[in-house]
């Protein structure tokens, strides 16, 4: 994808003429490699043309528009690339990718290794049951629980069957199309996972006459974009034009976009309001 000199009106007040490896690299190359997850839609996917696409995605393209003026580089090519859960976060910290904009839980545990932006997404853990299952979570005690294997949501589980008291098999799957077609199976009993994705799936399947959600939230989960660590000049480049974005309106405008049939939440109206200004 090649992006040309545009003029955003994001009323950018930020540095001019910042350095540092990324946004050498950046310039050098005038290329910013951008990782997203395939099979994270709503947030990041690859659509039926086997292009990037979803939330995230389009906010990180909003953003290199804004990078490119920042940069004074009339051309700059973004490319996207393919990764998984298992190795995003190494092809931040190898700097393979620039930016990792997909579904990522900012944790201190993964600022080890990279570091993020300010938070441009909220999301939460919720149940996925059988039509007649009841939705209290202690009412799964002694049955099987799927999540999706190598992520924040697993570890919650974890942390939720433990809070909670209850005794109940925690399952792994690859994909959440993989631990879906299991509860439908009768092979699990419910299935835990983001609230985003969940929701997204069960509207495009047409799942709601055999499945149902539960309501309640059972975590909070502020996400990010990933980016090398201790890079604070691209970092702050990058939080300077996302606090533009949420400032002028963009950031809401994408939610409208791409996610037309999911409603924000409360965490998500808070975190419009209080992102941080443009001085």
């Amino acid at each position: 994808m090649r992006i040309l000199y545009l003029v955003l009106t994001l009323a950018l007040g930020v540095a001019g003429q910042a350095s540092a490896q990324t946004i050498d690299r950046i310039r050098e190359t005038g290329e910013l490699k951008i990782g997203y997850r395939t099979d994270a839609a709503p947030i990041s996917y690859a659509n039926e043309d086997g292009n990037a696409a979803g939330y995230s995605v389009l906010v990180c393209v909003t953003l290199a528009q804004a990078l490119a003026q920042n940069l004074e580089m009339e051309d700059l090519n973004v490319t996207f690339h393919k990764v998984t859960g298992e190795d995003r976060f190494d092809k931040v910290a190898s700097g393979e990718i620039d930016l990792l904009c997909g579904t990522s839980t900012i944790t201190l545990e993964r600022r080890k290794l990279v570091d993020f932006s300010i938070p441009t997404y909220v999301d939460g853990a919720i149940v996925l049951l059988p039509r007649n299952g009841n939705p209290s979570f202690q009412s799964l005690d002694g049955k099987k629980i799927g999540v999706r294997s190598n992520t924040t949501t697993a570890r919650a589980l974890t942390n939720t069957i433990a809070s909670t008291g209850i005794s109940a098999e925690e399952v792994a799957f690859d994909s959440y199309d993989g631990g879906i077609e299991a509860l439908k199976n009768g092979e699990i009993d419910a299935f835990f996972g983001d609230q985003s994705i969940i929701v997204h799936k069960v509207n495009t399947l047409n799942l709601g006459s055999e499945l149902r959600l539960t309501n309640q939230l059972l975590t909070v989960e502020k996400q990010g974009l990933a980016l090398a660590r201790g890079d604070s000049e691209f970092r702050l480049l990058v939080d300077q034009i996302l606090s533009a974005m949420y400032q002028n309106g963009f950031m809401k405008r994408i939610y409208e976009q791409t996610l037309p049939n999911l409603q924000p939440g409360q965490a998500m109206q808070a975190l419009h309001m209080i992102a941080p200004e443009i001085p």
